[in-house]
């Protein structure tokens, strides 16, 4: 018997959310696969706290978190509903693995959470949480975050990691979307999927120290933690799966990965 996986994405640019091409219809593919989640609960890379907090209205509202972009970016409606109930459950469980978590009724969901939920449920019908990052921005507590979350997968709620393989926007422009990849992101977007594939997940929990021009895809660390939520939750013996989407603007690796484990 298998469950949901658990599954990260590299939303890149909100421009996906209009015109995903190839992006959006890998995406769409992926949610095709079964089965269709009863809930959805997303870490985002454009959520950070001191302390854990969750998505908590019964509607929750849409942000429109960025910034000199075309008009009709900020027209799109992605309003799917939301799970109190389900989210003070995984408050509870949270507290009881030892991490503070906090439901906040008022926070809408972002667009780290709903431009790829655009292609993967267009029909909004999934029930949608958000959980909080860290400000702490280290891999390991977000790890742990992961391991309180990872029975969701056997209750048919998927947990979807939104961030980036690789993120500096610092050279945002400087290269077409369907251009080449800059070396660098090159060099450590192979060393991160290469030990993703191989299951060497201390070695991940230590990119910082082993992996190749951190600072330079990474200048903050944000958009790589939802990657460690996604290793929590799948487990130690899960495999990784790479759907390969390539670089866009030379600097930001779109790769996703699936994580699955069987049942017992």
């Amino acid at each position: 018997m298998t469950r949901q996986p658990v599954v990260f994405v590299s939303h890149g640019a909100p421009t996906l959310a209009a015109h995903p091409g190839r992006i959006g219809l890998a995406w769409q593919k992926l949610a095709q696969r079964p089965p269709r989640p009863d809930a959805i609960v997303v870490v985002s890379a454009h959520w950070q706290r001191p302390s854990l907090a969750i998505t908590a209205a019964a509607r929750p509202g849409q942000i429109f978190d960025f910034y000199g972009f075309p008009d009709h970016l900020y027209h799109l409606s992605y309003l799917p509903p939301g799970a109190p109930d389900l989210a003070h459950a995984i408050t509870q469980r949270l507290q009881e693995y030892g991490l503070n978590c906090s439901l906040d009724a008022g926070r809408g969901l972002d667009h780290g959470v709903w431009v790829p939920l655009l292609s993967m449920y267009p029909d909004a019908g999934v029930p949608i949480l958000a959980l909080s990052l860290l400000s702490d921005s280290q891999p390991q507590s977000h790890l742990r975050v992961g391991e309180a979350l990872a029975a969701l997968s056997e209750l048919n709620i998927l947990v979807l990691g939104s961030g980036g393989l690789t993120h500096n926007l610092g050279y945002f422009g400087q290269i077409a979307e369907d251009g080449p990849a800059l070396p660098f992101v090159q060099s450590f977007r192979h060393w991160m999927l290469d030990r993703l594939r191989s299951g060497q997940h201390e070695a991940l929990l230590d990119y910082q120290q082993q992996a190749p021009d951190v600072a330079r895809n990474h200048p903050t660390l944000e958009h790589l933690l939802p990657l460690f939520v996604c290793l929590g939750a799948a487990g130690p013996d899960s495999r990784a799966e790479i759907i390969d989407l390539g670089v866009h603007y030379g600097m930001l690796a779109m790769d996703a990965v699936i994580f699955t484990q069987e049942m017992a």
